[in-house]
């Protein structure tokens, strides 16, 4: 009995750290698709936010995201998309993350 009973009781922690780790993967890949989606989004920011953010949505199509949100600020671009978790973790709902990106600036410098 004690056998069977600690044999669930790892086999519960396999379950729960299989779920955990779907979770980590899609959060990462969702920041992967952000970074990416951004990027290629600023390059067009010259054309104006329809453009940029439709570009933005291709890249993060592409990347297994879906682009929840898009705003151009200025040159900036700010992008969020989300990515569905599969398996248990999948009641915690999509893994969402948010990037930003523009031209460079050079740091002020006082004199």
């Amino acid at each position: 009995m004690l056998v069977l009973a600690v044999g669930l009781v790892l086999l519960t922690a396999g379950m729960v750290g299989a779920a955990v780790g779907t979770a980590i993967v899609a959060r990462h890949q969702a920041q992967v698709a952000a970074d990416f989606a951004a990027l290629a989004g600023a390059a067009y920011a010259i054309n104006g936010e329809t453009v940029a953010c439709a570009r933005a949505g291709e890249l993060a199509t592409a990347n297994g995201a879906q682009l929840t949100g898009c705003r151009l600020d200025g040159l900036d671009l700010a992008v969020t998309v989300a990515v569905p978790v599969t398996g248990p973790a999948a009641v915690a709902g999509p893994a969402t993350a948010t990037a930003r990106a523009g031209p460079i600036r050079s740091p002020t410098t006082s004199g």
